[in-house]
């Protein structure tokens, strides 16, 4: 287990719950919206919009935390990460925002306290990136989108 600090931003709701896992197997903690005057807003079907969560979080050296979208948000309502999975990094001590996008075709209301995406802890493998006059042949080489066919 990885523990991660969070701390409050100014103004936050500091009653809503932190990210937590809904199921005993889950690998993605939800979090939640968190808006300053506790009112929530409305997604029309493709807009997008930067959901505050009035958290901060100290990631430890080696680790980034994900952002995905909630599955059942995406099916039932079209809602999604537009950059998705987002990257915190562990270097970074800002608050912690989730960019939503409707991609449905009703309006959506962001409720304050809603569940609004989940935290994947995942390693970090940093590379070391060098210029070289010529690469590996494969079988595949540089056959590109689409090349290993349908179904």
């Amino acid at each position: 287990m990885v523990a991660i600090k969070l701390s409050w931003v100014e103004g936050a709701d500091t009653a809503i719950a932190l990210p937590s896992y809904e199921s005993e197997g889950a690998a993605g903690a939800d979090v939640r919206a968190n808006f300053v005057d506790c009112q929530g807003i409305t997604l029309e079907p493709g807009a997008r919009a930067l959901i505050p969560t009035g958290l901060r979080m100290e990631i430890p050296q080696g680790f980034e935390v994900q952002v995905r979208p909630r599955s059942g948000l995406a099916l039932k309502y079209g809602i999604t990460l537009v950059n998705s999975p987002g990257t915190i990094d562990s270097d970074y001590r800002g608050e912690l925002g989730v960019i939503v996008m409707n991609a449905g075709d009703a309006p959506f209301v962001v409720e304050h306290g809603a569940r609004i995406a989940q935290l994947v802890v995942a390693p970090v493998v940093q590379a070391d990136f060098f210029q070289s006059d010529g690469l590996s042949e494969t079988a595949r080489g540089s056959s590109g989108f689409g090349s290993t066919g349908v179904g």
